[in-house]
Formats: C-alpha cells, structure tokens, sequence
C-alpha cells in the first residue's frame, strides 16, 4: 500500500488560528508533538476523519481533549478549554475484534460488564 493509501485511511484535521475556522489554516493527518511551528495559535478546527487527542501544552502534555468527527468553531467555550491547542495525537482505528471488560468497583470487585461492540452510552447496558 502506498503511503498516500494508507493516509486516506487514516485521521484527518484541520486547525485555523482564529475563531469560526478563520485565519490561517493547517491540516494534520497524524501525532504533533508542537503546532507553533505551522499555527500561531488555533482557536477552532475540523475532524474531517477519525479521532484526536488534542493538548493544551506541547508535547502531548496539559488537559487534553477528545474530537471525534465534527466541527469545533469555537472549543475554548466550547470544551472550557483554558488556552488554545499546542499539540495533537491521532488515535488509530481499530480493526478486527476485542473484548473490553469493566467492573463496579475498584481492584475488580462488584459486578462484571463485558463488551464485545461499540456502547455510546454504557448506562444504557448496565441498567
């Protein structure tokens, strides 16, 4: 598969400097570790595929926050972010299958709860 292939299956964001997706723009398709060198800040971007893990910090450090598909015109009031976007972390999809088990309590006590399928709402299996 050529690399060109293999980023078409993979994440894609694009981060704009200002509010409402103005101002100037980058796209990402990957981890970076420092967004200063291509922005002088961002204040909202697009998840046009996949998910990230964005950070307040760079190098992966600070609050970090969860985009799923979609768009952020403005995620500082949005999130309740405190500063803007300094670095970001595709997360990889994953393909085939898995099996996720959660517990009531701590140390694996109470009930057991396993998953074998995407749960947007883990109440509504638990109830």
């Amino acid at each position: 598969m050529t690399t060109s292939g293999m980023m078409n299956m993979g994440g894609r964001i694009v981060f704009y400097e200002d509010r409402n997706f103005m101002g100037r723009s980058w796209e990402c398709s990957g981890d970076c570790a420092d967004m200063s060198s291509y922005l002088s800040r961002c204040h909202s971007c697009r998840v046009e595929r996949g998910c990230f893990m964005v950070y307040d910090r760079t190098n992966f450090m600070g609050n970090q926050y969860f985009m799923r598909r979609g768009e952020y015109s403005d995620y500082m009031s949005m999130m309740g972010m405190s500063d803007c976007i300094r670095s970001c972390r595709m997360i990889p999809m994953h393909r085939g299958s898995y099996r996720m088990r959660i517990y009531e309590r701590e140390n694996f006590g109470g009930q057991m709860y396993e998953l074998m399928d995407d749960c947007d709402n883990i109440m509504d299996r638990t109830a």
